[in-house]
């Protein structure tokens, strides 16, 4: 039995997803903006899509703007902001925030911008003190995750909301992890943009939004048409698109019910964790996270080798911690959060989906502490 315990990577496509692309990689290929029949189908499926995803938002579908996926989205946020602007700006980002946004804050940073990091406590919640230390009369945009990839921890977005209310700030959050999997309303967070991606909760890769609320500064980052409101040049992606609108018409249908059973997957997983294993701690403390996520440490082992042995198990799961060129980098989520190198290397995520069932999670957990005790033994 293969078990996949790596969905905060990305998830299998549902079904239903499936089945609702596959008409528009046959039949119905027409470009979109096409004024004929062939065209028309096709501008009304993405249509549709967009008022799909902007219904589980609770936004406006003149708000959403399709995008290749997350990382694109974010890269739209932040440089769209920027070049809406006459002047350079101050921008504030977490020190935990994905690459897309990191990588970004230092490229516009690079470009003469003014980049001010934001601090997380050590259960992995963003600072909220930091922040209300670090804005200035020259701040114009804010970018905070949602909730972090690597410990599930949700962030206090709507407390940053708060902290700038009344303030010429704009305020852009990275929700591609918790899109799907918890009840988002941008509305009662506060933000301006929202950033989510299609293959983190039942959708295909290749295929993300960005909500921009009405009023938003933004310029487009690439050129060529008048596609998506003028934000996003290129011919959209319909099958793509009609997968994101489905997997969001899916989410919307029964958000409280995957969410608490994403919940009792993660509970069960951890209670039997802790019971059979010896010497385990949970990163994130008591913080409040994502209903799938569980970040766990054991101590004397490096993940990457507890990793390889579970793979070799068919048990998927993934670590921080990268390899590259035969140097280990540790998770820059976990050294933020002030965890040693060494605990950082013994840190190992498990993340889970609607497909998951107990019956995995029960063999996972055997198979689990096998590869401990053989790795401390």
């Amino acid at each position: 039995m293969r078990i996949y315990l790596d969905n905060n990577a990305t998830t299998p496509i549902l079904p239903e997803v499936r089945d609702a692309m596959l008409p528009f990689l046959t039949d119905y290929f027409g470009n979109p903006s096409s004024t004929h029949s062939f065209g028309r189908i096709t501008r009304k499926a993405v249509e549709t899509a967009r008022e799909q995803v902007a219904s589980l938002l609770n936004g406006h579908p003149s708000e959403i703007v399709f995008t290749s996926g997350g990382t694109e989205a974010d890269n739209l946020a932040l440089f769209g902001v920027c070049a809406a602007s006459s002047q350079k700006l101050h921008i504030i980002v977490s020190e935990i925030e994905h690459h897309a946004v990191l990588e970004s804050a230092e490229y516009l940073s690079e470009q003469g911008h003014e980049v001010t990091y934001i601090s997380c406590n050590p259960d992995g919640q963003t600072n909220l003190k930091d922040l209300e230390n670090k804005i200035k009369s020259s701040t114009r945009l804010i970018s905070v995750m949602h909730s972090n990839n690597e410990t599930g921890v949700i962030q206090p977005v709507n407390e940053f909301a708060r902290v700038i209310s009344g303030k010429s700030v704009l305020l852009h959050t990275d929700a591609v992890q918790s899109v799907g999997k918890i009840r988002i309303d941008v509305h009662e967070l506060g933000v301006d943009l929202c950033s989510l991606s299609a293959h983190k909760f039942g959708g295909p890769k290749g295929i993300g939004a960005l909500w921009v609320k009405n009023g938003t500064p933004l310029r487009s980052i690439l050129h060529g048409g008048s596609h998506e409101h003028s934000l996003r040049a290129g011919t959209e992606a319909v099958p793509n698109i009609v997968g994101i609108g489905k997997a969001c018409e899916l989410a919307s249908q029964n958000l409280a019910e995957r969410e608490k059973y994403l919940r009792s997957l993660r509970d069960h997983f951890e209670k039997s964790v802790f019971k059979r294993i010896k010497n385990v701690n949970l990163n994130t403390g008591s913080a409040n996270r994502l209903p799938n996520t569980s970040n766990l440490r054991f101590p004397g082992i490096e993940a990457e080798a507890l990793i390889m042995k579970l793979d070799l198990e068919d048990v998927a799961v993934s670590a921080g911690s990268a390899c590259t060129a035969g140097v280990v980098r540790i998770s820059h989520v976990l050294n933020a959060m002030g965890l040693s190198r060494e605990h950082a290397l013994a840190s190992i995520r498990f993340s889970f989906g609607i497909q998951t069932t107990l019956k995995e999670l029960d063999s996972a957990v055997l198979i689990l502490e096998k590869c401990i005790n053989q790795l401390r033994n």
